[in-house]
């Protein structure tokens, strides 16, 4: 629950902010909305190249569900702020205090995957990261959504502030109930030098080759992930004819797939830690990628851009839903598995901060992504192309899975 409402809130936050940006202050401002929104994105993920080591290194050497408390109490200080920010419609405090917000994620998330092995038994880990996994991409499709949805109505400012506040002392009350989880490694010495510190923990998962696998495993899964979310709207609109109704659906088919592909994933290994069904899911993905690029691909050209309900009765809706939903079960199938593995293979006192090594390498493969996808872009790639791209790349890890796939926990 405290992952979930933290999850939330970001989503809650950046959503709003992103659509005043488009439709109020970049012209208030005078600023390019389409850069101001791309620097907005950047500032989010700045904190975790920045502060990931410093935020491994406290969660390892401290008690972790109080350092988690103080995070939330943190986060509902914030969002005061922010609240007062919204009321106040002033641009550059919101885009301050949505670095703030990256910050105070970046300093939890090293927490909120080292504190489950040592609350949880090997046998539960699986559907713990299966919990986790589904209560956050819920979180991000109903945070998303409600600060699109109310930002813009008559009363949206003040919905928003006082649910960014509500949800952040909800957080902090649900923090309250988490066990004591134990330092992991008390006697760390803190290094307080950013480059050194963060070169040597990008460097510790090598020694451990199957860490790094799954560590590179769960970093493909969110590169694979950012092209999709980020080309959801242009998909949408460009190759299909639909409007923002239509790319508010496949971001909800997107987030409960995974959702049900990380729930399904407990079913199947029955609480053992394993990579048996890796390789299936990899494969998994790319065939259904290919199957969506077919059924898109034969979208004819209208005039005029069709509702939600208007795609849903076409030919080929039914092929491109359940195409992408397979696509999204098959990616839940295959990042809890390597979340589990990785924290069943890390020795527990170097836990947090080997998370905190998967969030930079995370961070760096979102911007990859988005480097990656403008330069096809603006080498005359379709967006279908751009997934049917992805699709023969996603491929080349098999090679990974197949050998992580050998793994098992009983």
């Amino acid at each position: 629950m405290t992952q979930f409402l933290g999850a939330f809130n970001d989503n809650l936050f950046k959503s709003a902010l992103v659509i005043l940006i488009t439709f109020r202050l970049a012209e208030t401002y005078n600023v390019n909305a389409q850069i101001m929104i791309t620097a907005v994105a950047g500032l989010f993920i700045l904190p975790f190249f920045l502060f990931s080591s410093l935020a491994g290194q406290i969660a390892d050497k401290y008690e972790k569900s109080f350092l988690i408390r103080i995070i939330k109490f943190v986060e509902i200080v914030l969002m005061c702020l922010t609240a007062a920010a919204f009321e106040t419609m002033h641009l550059w405090w919101l885009v301050f205090l949505l670095f703030c917000m990256g910050t105070q994620s970046t300093f939890f998330g090293p927490l909120k995957f080292s504190i489950l092995p040592q609350l949880l038994n090997d046998e539960e880990l699986v559907a713990g990261n299966g919990l986790v996994n589904a209560g956050t991409n819920i979180a991000i499709l109903t945070g998303t959504l409600c600060g699109g949805l109310f930002i813009l109505s008559p009363l949206g400012r003040h919905y928003i502030s006082a649910g960014v506040v509500g949800v952040a002392v909800a957080g902090y009350a649900a923090s309250r109930f988490i066990p004591t989880a134990e330092p992991s490694s008390p006697g760390l010495r803190i290094d307080r030098n950013l480059f050194r510190s963060t070169w040597e923990m990008l460097v510790y998962p090598l020694s451990n080759k199957d860490v790094f696998r799954s560590i590179i495993g769960i970093s493909w899964f969110w590169f694979l992930g950012s092209v999709f979310l980020a080309q959801f709207p242009s998909f949408a609109k460009d190759t299909l004819g639909g409007d923002e109704q239509v790319s508010t659906l496949f971001l909800v088919i997107f987030s409960v797939g995974v959702g049900a592909g990380a729930t399904l994933c407990n079913k199947l290994l029955k609480g053992r830690v394993s990579g048996r069904y890796l390789s299936y899911s990899l494969i998994g993905m790319s065939v259904f990628i290919g199957m969506l690029y077919m059924f898109s691909a034969s979208a004819p050209a209208g005039e005029g851009l069709m509702s939600v309900w208007e795609f849903l009765r076409g030919p080929r809706a039914a092929g491109i839903v359940f195409s992408m939903f397979m696509i999204a079960l098959s990616g839940g199938l295959y990042s809890v598995p390597m979340y589990a593995m990785m924290q069943r293979m890390t020795p527990e006192s170097h836990m947090a901060r080997v998370i905190a090594s998967l969030n930079i390498i995370d961070s760096l493969g979102m911007v990859a992504a988005a480097m990656l996808t403008a330069l096809m872009i603006s080498a005359g790639v379709s967006i279908s192309g751009i997934f049917l791209s992805m699709a023969f790349l996603n491929l080349l890890m098999l090679p990974l899975t197949i050998k992580l796939s050998r793994i098992s926990y009983d």
